[in-house]
């Protein structure tokens, strides 16, 4: 049987927001749909998996939907699901900038939108400055070459980091870019409210700049992180494209994250096949012996 992973965001302001997370699930447990949904009174924004008569389903009844009409779809072929269940719950942002009550809508402002070649083009002029905008987990995994890479392990840190670096952005054409383009339409905003004249951002983020026959990923390096299980995704199809991370144990080139075994720990962290099975998932050997103290104490040995 065919399957289809569908990514989607949509900024418009929805009301009765519980309600709107309630006909969600329910429409998404008839189709036998998986994934992750967030609904906010600005918009939502989800990534969900299903046979592919579900997912065209699922797609048209959005699209005749008017608080989502015109949005627009990420589409992967897949083998199976890639989520183990359905999660859709509501929230104050679909993502989480904490500008408080100094937030706003893309809606309202946002940076100008860069196609896959228009983005290609622009990284190579000398008066621009690219921005990741995703969390340093993401982008230790793959992100385009000589990127500004924000040290931060949240979305909402970057306006802190915005303001810690104004000096290094100030005068330049800046280019964002992020997974699926959703926290760029939130953040080119955010740069344009702080008084940065030339944002740009990348038009459905490296998801569709690798999908894209001109572009063909090329300038990316490494895998794009997303929120499933396949974990990366290959984004350059052009030659010599490389492998950036590095397993944690051994050092060599290595694309594969894992989660420690050690529960307590849960380190996201790079390991190849083989130290994987030689370390048995661990980060480091401290969270080993944490869990063989453990065992120790429970079974009394």
């Amino acid at each position: 049987m065919d399957f289809r992973i569908l990514l989607y965001y949509f900024y418009n302001e929805i009301e009765d927001v519980e309600a709107y997370r309630q006909w969600q699930k329910d429409l998404c447990e008839r189709l036998g749909l998986r994934g992750r949904i967030l609904v906010a009174r600005e918009g939502i924004n989800g990534t969900v998996s299903g046979t592919t008569e579900a997912t065209l389903e699922y797609q048209r009844v959005m699209d005749e939907h008017p608080l989502t009409a015109g949005m627009e779809w990420k589409v992967d072929p897949s083998e199976g699901h890639v989520f183990p269940r359905l999660s859709v719950k509501a929230r104050e942002e679909v993502v989480t900038l904490g500008l408080g009550e100094e937030d706003f809508s893309p809606r309202e402002v946002t940076g100008d939108y860069l196609a896959p070649k228009e983005w290609k083009e622009m990284m190579q002029k000398e008066d621009v400055v690219i921005i990741d905008a995703r969390n340093d987990y993401e982008w230790e995994m793959g992100r385009f070459e000589g990127a500004m890479l924000p040290d931060v392990p949240s979305f909402r840190d970057l306006p802190g980091w915005v303001r810690d670096h104004r000096e290094d952005l100030e005068g330049k054409k800046i280019l964002t870019y992020c997974t699926g383009g959703i926290r760029c339409e939130k953040f080119s905003g955010f740069l344009k409210r702080e008084g940065f004249d030339q944002v740009y951002q990348l038009h459905g983020g490296i998801v569709t700049y690798g999908k894209d026959e001109e572009a063909k990923g090329e300038g990316f390096e490494g895998k794009c992180y997303v929120f499933d299980e396949r974990i990366g995704v290959e984004v350059n199809r052009t030659p010599g494209a490389k492998v950036i991370a590095r397993c944690k144990w051994c050092d060599e080139p290595c694309d594969i994250q894992i989660n420690c075994t050690y529960t307590r720990c849960n380190e996201r962290h790079f390991c190849c096949p083989s130290c994987q099975a030689e370390h048995e998932g661990y980060c480091d050997s401290i969270c080993r012996e944490a869990v063989l103290s453990a065992h120790l104490v429970v079974t009394g040995e």
